[in-house]
């Protein structure tokens, strides 16, 4: 599935990667090499066909991250003919391939019943809270950052700690997203061999950064990545949450360029340069916060197998049940969950 317009095809970044940013990424991570097992919580809900643990793990610096896990009650039998072999003698389920969700700017893990898209279709699925956030979209988040504050907040993000790639709110961020997928592959349900990361906008950038960062990610679902080719601010539009950087840069111009120094670090586009498993993108050719061309600058960039869907007429982040039938058959295809369904209507489907 390719389709990207002329003016988007082949667009490479006009900068590169700090000298020492994987010797900066080996140092940060080997931090978190050996922290205390993740904890889960059996959940009563009135869901009668997914179970559902409420997750405590330790994230960046050992703070501890709150996620959901929710799994199907009665796995496929198709998803494994050598796990289900194993699991009618041991009359145990067989682990089931898992999606690990990074969630958009401001947004919280919510509610079990927000996430059952994947539980429906026989994976299990990891909803983890980004550090401090929530109360976007209604969902609340559960999750406290200690640098700096004590309590999730509304957005606000973006400029915390930028002038130090080592106290830069997305250090942390990152660090919890690897952490998160540590977590999906010690839970029992789940196939450690079959784990994949999916996110929109901040949560496509997260997604980015494990595929990057985690040797065992199985699969990326990247849907409109925020950060991604930030080269200067005279490039950012005048929106959330670049706005919070445009802001910044106006008011601190002495501190623009240092700014730009942190940022290189996290860059979606360095991160692609370094994730090479199969990777499904989506760019929203109405996004007027993450610009078409970065989206489509980190997809040329992505080092792995690479597919993208383009929606002529959707904007940031709009409900799209085509781009997420796209991603259940990618992953059936990727992972071997189950057959493939029957394809999107063309009258429906992406330019390709």
């Amino acid at each position: 599935m390719n389709g990207l317009p002329t003016a988007l095809a082949g667009l490479r970044s006009s900068h590169r990667a700090p000298a020492d940013f994987d010797a900066f990424w080996q140092d940060t991570l080997s931090e978190a090499a050996y922290p205390p097992a993740p904890v889960f919580t059996p959940t009563p809900t009135a869901l009668t066909a997914a179970t559902v643990h409420d997750v405590s793990f330790a994230g960046s610096r050992g703070h501890r991250i709150a996620a959901w896990l929710i799994a199907p009650r009665h796995p496929p039998a198709a998803a494994s003919a050598s796990a289900s072999a194993s699991a009618s003698a041991s009359d145990e389920r067989p682990p089931v391939p898992c999606v690990v969700q990074f969630l958009g700017y401001g947004e919280g893990r919510g509610a079990p019943l927000d996430w059952l898209l994947w539980p429906a279709v026989g994976l299990a699925t990891l909803v983890v809270d980004t550090r401090g956030q929530g109360g976007a979209n209604l969902r609340p988040g559960s999750t406290p950052d200690p640098v700096g504050q004590t309590h999730p907040q509304i957005p606000g993000f973006v400029t915390r700690g930028l002038l130090d790639p080592a106290q830069y709110y997305y250090r942390d961020a990152y660090v919890d997203a690897v952490r998160a997928v540590d977590t999906a592959l010690a839970h029992p349900a789940v196939d450690p061999r079959r784990v994949a990361v999916s996110g929109c906008s901040q949560g496509g950038l997260l997604a980015l950064a494990a595929a990057a960062l985690h040797e065992k990610v199985a699969a990326a679902l990247v849907e409109s990545p925020f950060l991604c080719d930030v080269t200067g601010p005279d490039q950012l539009p005048d929106r959330q949450p670049y706005r919070e950087l445009l802001r910044f840069c106006q008011f601190h111009p002495q501190h623009a360029g240092r700014a730009l120094e942190t940022l290189a670090y996290f860059d979606g586009v360095a991160l692609a340069e370094r994730a090479t498993c199969p990777a499904l993108f989506s760019l929203a050719l109405r996004d007027q916060v993450c610009s078409p061309a970065s989206v489509a600058t980190a997809y040329h960039h992505y080092a792995g197998p690479k597919q993208i869907g383009v929606w002529p007429f959707a904007g940031h982040a709009e409900p799209n049940g085509y781009q997420r039938q796209a991603e259940v058959d990618f992953l059936a295809e990727v992972l071997g969950c189950r057959p493939a369904a029957r394809p999107v209507p063309s009258s429906a489907a992406p330019v390709s």
